[in-house]
Formats: C-alpha cells, structure tokens, sequence
C-alpha cells in the first residue's frame, strides 16, 4: 500500500480544484498549482475537507473591471469587505495565490476617494464609502504580502501612499473629542453586527455618511479600542514602509504617531483593573462587554508578553470568558448577553471565522505557539464536519452556521491544517516545518495518524511528512531533516536550519537528523533553540499558560 507521502505526490494540484472552465477559474486553477500546495492525510477526511476548501476558494475569485481576479468575501457577500477581504483574508491568501492577493489590495487604493477616504466595500458596482469598517490594519497586511512576494515596491509605493492619505482621513474625522482615539459612529464602523457592545446605536452612519454620527444618540461617538488598535499597527507598519522607500525621517514620523496613538488607547480605554479593552461613550464611561475586541486590540500587536500572558489566563484561554469546547466567542460567555446561536449573521457570542484567522498573528507574535495549538485542534475537529464553509460555528457543537462559500471559512481551513501540519513561509524570510497532527476530539472521530504536505517555495519543492512519532523533511525529493513529533523546525527560505521550536506542552527529547549528522536536543512547550555552530542554544523559554476555568 502506498504511504501517504506516495499519496500526495500523486495527487494533480491542479485537478483539486475540480473542472472550471472560465478563464478567471483556469487562471486561479494555475496560480494556486505553481506554488504546489498539497495536502494528504490518513484517513482521509481531513484531506477531503481541504480539497473541497480549495476548490470552492475558486468560486471566491472574480474578475475585476480590468480583468484582474479579485478575492470576494463569498456566500451572501457579494463583493470584497475592507475589514476581512482587503485585509487578513488577502494577508492570507497571499501565501497561496499573491497575484490575486495583490490585485485585490491594490483596488482598495485605487478607488480611494479624493478626500483620503478608503471604500469599505467594493462591489460589482463600484466602491462604497458610507461606514469605515477598520479592523485588521491594512498596512499590516500590504506590508506581509510585500515581504513574502518578492518585494514589489512598486506595490508598495501605491500602497503607503494611499493608506497615508487614509490615516490624514481618519485624523480628521474620526477624532472629533480631540483623544487621539479612533471613533466608532455606528455598529458597522467595526464589523460587529448584531453584537450587544452596539445596542442601541444605528447600524450606520447618520444619513450614510461616514463623517457624521447620530447627534440624537446619548453615548455617541464612542471612543473604539479595535479602531485605535488597527491605526495604532497600521501606523507602525506605514514606518516600515517609509524606511523601506527611502524616507527615514518620514518613517520616524510615523513611529511617533504610532506611540501617541498606543498612548491614547491605553489612557482612554483600558481599564487595568481587569486588563480589558472597552468602548468608552460620550459621558466618559466604559462601556463594560467583553467582546473579541480584546482579541482585535491583541492582533493588532498591542501589549508586551506579561499583558499577553495575563490576557491568555484571564480571558481567552478561561472557559467561563472565550475558551469554549469551539473558542473563541465573540462574546464572553459569562455575559448575560451572550448567545450562541448561528442561523444568523452575529457577533453575539458565536465562533466566528473572522476571530480565527486574525487570532494567530496575536499568539505568534508573543511566541505563545502551544496556547495556539489549543484554539486551533477543537476548530480543525469542527473544520473536518464541514460541507458549507459558512460564516460562523457553534460554541457548543462546531456546527457550521450562517451562508456558505465563506472566503475566512475557507481560507480557516487552509491556514489551520497548514500551521498545524504544514509548511508556512513567513513574511521575516522562514519556513515552518510543523510535526503535529490532528487530535481526536469529537467522538471517538479519527482525523489522521499520518499526514503529508508540500508547497514549491522560490522553485524548491519542499515536503512534509508527519506521523505520531518521526516527521520527516525531503527537499526536491531527498530527504533532508527528520526530528520527533511535537517540534517545529524553522529554516530559511533555501531549507538551511535557523531553530526548533516546542510545540507541545510536554517537553521533547530527541535527535534531528540533518543529513548525515544527528543533533540531540531537550525542548519544552514554547521554547527556541536556536541552530549555532552544529548544537542547539536557548534563545527563549517563556513557558506555556495554562487553561483556567473561573
């Protein structure tokens, strides 16, 4: 019988995408092929569940009025959204399709009002500018497309240009009680429809102008943490793109803005009795519901690793807060306002797929790579169910809700298995090479004793081969590394060695073999070592946080 290692290398990347004959479709058919992205698994349901992911991404793809294919939200969605398609959704796809994720950040700025304004929505009939819809920062995204695809700078020239004029924008209408925070002047300023954290405020701006807000409402404009948290990032993420144009003294400028508006942000709205992050209304008063704004302040690269940690013990990692059987809610479950229910399109409580692609960047950024793996094994069990890839799941049982051909379900699904079994090339030159499988969570329900995964990266073919004990590493068909279950090796983008991460949290004890030599090591959850002179070194060891229950 052939290995699944066999198995994968017989599958035809293109033929996962089944048979499209338009010639947007061929085109997204070959993009996604060229970077040879597959994935096998044994049994096989996992694997079922990521082709069908792939091909119905292709359903997610249209053609622009240029011609160009462009990313669409998917399901009831018709068009691309500011807050999730022109930001994480493409930051995502560009590890699979960057041709079609550039075209769809570069629409954002080309059909940027003249005032600065960005459109929120762009649709088969032209941009929309009626609310602002800001949550993941956009610099952010632009700026890892960038560094993961060539370094475009042409790209990023007309990028940093139209998001310095969307900062200008938000500076001048967006800050009218003079805080240095970022106002939200209705419910869909932020995504969070339905959500308690907007009772009683319109949906959208007063006379559906994104300048003005309900003069008649008692709390309005509210001072927003997730608003203040995405310009806070972007503004970070425009000095990088300064420096990296040549403008140095410009990219100090930003640097500084970015410091007022994380002052601000504090001073205004965190309260530090509880480390929360809350809305704050007209009168000056927190607006007290624990939402997922926390995990938005936390994505945006808000905190140091204490206030992670504590954030990880008091809020997303306790099952009385976000840590349910399926985490993580958008509401806390403890609030009396929170509901579960999925029919529906809401941010009342339900797990949304929107939370669960924007929360990685916030654990890897604080090296909490275990307490990740916690979020995604219940959410891959629930991916495994899947048949719709709708809009959000149930807290309780994982099943699927609201809409289907959902481009976050579906880029969920490609991004979970990839961190948790795959080969992800980062935006700072790595490959990660992860030796974990799918746990068996639900009912007894096997997801896989062996996987294999492999993706093309600058023209080497790199394979991934995990079972429950030896993951093996081959390069161009040869083998090159293999290490025990439960460890992370990180290379550079040509497949050389930089370090080994713990992704257990137990500790892991064992040899990497690299070709003809064998390194021993001893790693606990969390920690770095790091490759040096033919040995391992430590280069950090935070611990890992432990699940809390009150």
């Amino acid at each position: 019988m052939a290995t699944v290692l066999q198995k994968l290398r017989d599958k035809d990347s293109q033929g996962i995408s089944m048979q499209r004959n338009s010639n947007i479709a061929q085109s997204f058919q070959a993009e996604f092929a060229r970077l040879g992205v597959k994935f096998a698994s044994s049994p096989a349901r996992l694997e079922k569940v990521f082709d069908h992911a792939v091909a119905k991404l292709g359903d997610c793809i249209k053609p622009d009025g240029q011609g160009r294919p462009i990313l669409q939200e998917g399901g009831v969605y018709h068009g691309c959204w500011l807050e999730s398609t022109g930001t994480i959704n493409a930051e995502i796809l560009a590890r699979y399709c960057p041709d079609t994720a550039q075209s769809t950040f570069a629409q954002f700025a080309e059909l940027q009002r003249e005032d600065g304004l960005i459109p929120y929505k762009v649709t088969a009939d032209g941009a929309v500018f009626k609310q602002i819809q800001l949550v993941t920062p956009p610099a952010r995204s632009a700026w890892n497309h960038y560094m993961l695809n060539g370094r475009d700078r042409v790209f990023l020239n007309k990028m940093y240009t139209s998001l310095a004029r969307f900062d200008d924008w938000l500076a001048q209408y967006r800050d009218t009680r003079g805080t240095g925070c970022v106002e939200a002047f209705c419910t869909f300023d932020t995504g969070h429809d339905l959500s308690p954290r907007f009772w009683h405020v319109p949906d959208t701006p007063e006379q559906d102008d994104p300048k003005r807000y309900d003069p008649h409402s008692p709390i309005l404009p509210l001072l927003a943490p997730d608003l203040t948290a995405s310009v806070y990032c972007s503004r970070s993420y425009l000095s990088r793109m300064a420096r990296e144009l040549g403008q140095d003294d410009i990219a100090q400028v930003w640097k500084n803005k970015a410091a007022a508006t994380l002052r601000s942000l504090n001073a205004h709205c965190l309260d530090e009795s509880d480390g929360f992050f809350y809305d704050v209304d007209n009168n000056g008063r927190f607006n007290r519901i624990q939402s997922d704004v926390l995990l938005r302040v936390l994505a945006c690269e808000v905190g140091d690793d204490d206030f992670f940690a504590s954030s990880l013990s008091r809020y997303l990692l306790n099952t009385r807060k976000f840590f349910a059987k399926y985490p993580l809610t958008s509401i806390a479950m403890d609030d009396p306002r929170f509901d579960p229910f999925t029919s529906y399109n809401t941010w009342g409580g339900a797990v949304n797929f929107l939370s669960l692609i924007r929360a990685p960047h916030a654990f890897e950024s604080h090296g909490r790579h275990v307490e990740l793996t916690w979020i995604m094994q219940p959410i891959i069990s629930a991916i495994s169910r899947m048949t719709r890839f709708g809009q959000c799941l149930s807290p309780w049982t994982g099943e699927e809700g609201y809409t289907e051909t959902y481009s976050p379900a579906i880029l969920c699904v490609l991004d979970y298995i990839e961190r948790l079994s795959g080969i992800v090339p980062t935006p700072d030159g790595e490959l990660w090479f992860t030796g974990l499988l799918p746990q068996t969570l639900d009912h007894g329900q096997k997801l896989a004793d062996e996987t294999a995964y492999c993706r093309t990266v600058d023209g080497i073919g790199f394979e991934l081969h995990n079972t429950r004990s030896e993951c093996s590493i081959y390069q161009d068909g040869r083998l090159k590394y293999r290490f025990p279950a439960g460890v992370r090796i990180a290379t550079d983008r040509s497949g050389l060695l930089r370090n080994i991460v713990g992704m257990s949290v137990r500790p892991v004890e064992g040899i990497v073999r690299l070709e003809e030599r064998e390194i021993p090591f001893r790693i606990a959850g969390n920690e770095v070592l790091r490759f040096e002179e033919g040995s391992f070194v430590i280069e950090s060891a935070p611990g890992v946080i432990l699940p809390t229950y009150e």
